[in-house]
């Protein structure tokens, strides 16, 4: 357990609360069903998950170099204002370009606390001799979303249930005011002694930052494991799940109830990460779960259009969404450098983007063919992360 009064306990509670009302998106349960409705086709949202992906490589490496620098609640602040902008802009988006240019935003925003989250926690942590407890730490601050999306998924299916313009904006409205709230939260953030200390040139900072990674090899492969079976199983699969819900007959209305019970089992999953890594090796449970994505993304292929068999994947791939991220985020951090770590993730993070572009453009083409066709392709991407090498290793201070 991670004890209490201390800074860490403190910032874990903030990015806990701040998390929460930032993953409030009333849209969520009919966003694809939103997308269809502006005039979007398959093609053109994976176009709009592209430029979402090109925001985040845009804003990496300067965010996390404010977040070095000047500390991450400066990286925070901005990112929230662009959430706050990029929610807003659906609001009037009807033209394709309105959607791009949202999502870029939404993909900057992501991008401020890509990195300077994992960061400050880790930092935060190590000024209680308490690191070994980071995924841990980030179990909780996951939950956050997980909570939370149980409300607005149903509020939002039950507001949206026939689909007008009128229901599609009342929820945007009520994302944004979410949306300043957690900009109000993440102002209460606190940095850790010697956190945001880097006065090096910013070349010197990049330049560091990619060295960490040369020195730790194993981060990077660990890194494509995890994005390479993320992208699919998660930025993919759940931009379209309330269409595939839709498709099998189920009411709009219930399409809430269903999602907000996966996210009812994924905050449970996300609370269970230390009796899990108790229990079971934290590489054997990325192992297992990339596995388990790549099985259920082809069944989705498969039998997507059989409701039980629908349901049961998404249960799989909730679980290895609630599992993979906080566990990678252990073995990771235990390997980056203190000072340049925010520079660090960020540039693992572009490394994420231009996964995310390649997979995105990859895949788009088979997008119009059907649902089958883009999940199984969805399914060999996955599989080529799983075969992504994962080793123990020790952290940099305790190696010969």
């Amino acid at each position: 357990m991670i004890k209490k009064g201390t800074l860490a306990a403190h910032n874990i509670r903030v990015l806990f609360w701040a998390d929460l009302f930032g993953s409030v998106k009333f849209i969520q349960p009919v966003l694809a069903l939103f997308y269809f409705s502006r005039g979007l086709d398959e093609a053109l949202i994976l176009s709009v998950m592209f430029c979402w992906s090109l925001g985040v490589l845009a804003g990496e490496v300067p965010t996390s170099m404010l977040a070095d620098r000047y500390g991450a609640k400066r990286a925070f602040v901005l990112g929230s204002v662009f959430s706050i902008i990029s929610h807003a802009m659906l609001l009037w988006a009807g033209e394709p370009w309105l959607f791009f240019m949202s999502n870029f935003f939404s993909g900057f925003a992501a991008s401020c606390f890509s990195g300077a989250d994992e960061a400050l926690i880790y930092e935060s942590l190590k000024s209680s001799n308490e690191e070994h407890l980071m995924d841990r730490a980030m179990g909780v601050i996951q939950s956050a979303q997980f909570a939370v999306t149980v409300a607005a998924l149903v509020v939002g299916a039950l507001v949206a249930k026939d689909l007008t313009n009128e229901q599609f904006n009342l929820l945007l409205v009520l994302g944004v005011a979410f949306q300043c709230v957690r900009l109000a939260l993440v102002c209460l953030v606190k940095s850790p002694p010697g956190h945001s200390a880097y006065r090096g040139k910013p070349l010197s900072q990049v330049k560091e930052g990619i060295w960490a990674i040369i020195q730790a090899p194993e981060v990077l492969w660990m890194f494509l494991n995890v994005t390479l079976v993320f992208i699919p199983t998660t930025a993919i699969f759940e931009n379209f799940s309330d269409k595939l819900l839709y498709d099998v007959g189920l009411p709009v209305s219930f399409i809430g109830v269903v999602l907000g019970s996966l996210a009812v089992f994924s905050f449970a999953v996300s609370r269970s990460i230390g009796w899990l890594t108790t229990h079971f090796s934290r590489i054997g449970l990325m192992h297992a779960t990339g596995v388990l994505g790549v099985l259920a993304l082809v069944v989705v292929a498969l039998y997507g259009d059989r409701l039980l068999s629908l349901v049961g994947a998404m249960v799989a791939l909730r679980f290895v969404r609630a599992v993979r991220y906080p566990v990678y985020s252990q073995l990771s951090n235990d390997l980056i450098p203190s000072h340049v770590r925010a520079t660090t993730i960020s540039l693992l993070s572009i490394v994420d983007s231009l996964c995310d572009m390649l997979v995105f453009s990859g895949v788009g083409a088979l997008a119009t063919m059907g649902f089958s066709y883009l999940f199984l392709a969805g399914a060999a991407v996955a599989l080529i992360g799983c075969l992504m090498p994962i080793r123990p290793v020790s952290p940099p201070e305790k190696r010969q």
